[in-house]
């Protein structure tokens, strides 16, 4: 199945999650199913069901549990899309300046 591929990206709004094939040894268990929050807007790209996904961190990266066949990824401003069961690394998308690369503000 495509979807179960390590390497897939899947990318909603300025969020990118990357499957991977195993958490980082090391990896913290992190609070809550927010992958990030808007800046700008106030919304959010969260997980709807919180105990459906685990969130973890090691030095600064975050990564992504989903832990049922898939997990729905949510968001005021964007279509629902759901992430299939696995490991997932999360990176918010970044716009390149000549001085810089910037995370893009939702």
């Amino acid at each position: 199945m495509q979807s179960n591929r390590v390497g897939i990206l899947y990318r909603h709004g300025d969020v990118m999650i990357q499957r991977i094939d195993r958490l980082p040894s090391y990896a913290q268990q992190q609070v809550g199913a927010t992958l990030a929050h808007g800046e700008v807007t106030g919304h959010s790209h969260r997980f709807a069901q919180s105990q459906l996904v685990q969130l973890w961190e090691r030095n600064g990266t975050l990564f992504l549990e989903v832990k049922a066949a898939s997990a729905a990824l949510v968001h005021e401003e964007h279509h629902q899309i759901d992430v299939p069961q696995g490991f997932y690394r999360y990176w918010k998308q970044r716009e390149y300046r000549p001085d810089a690369f910037v995370e893009v503000a939702d």
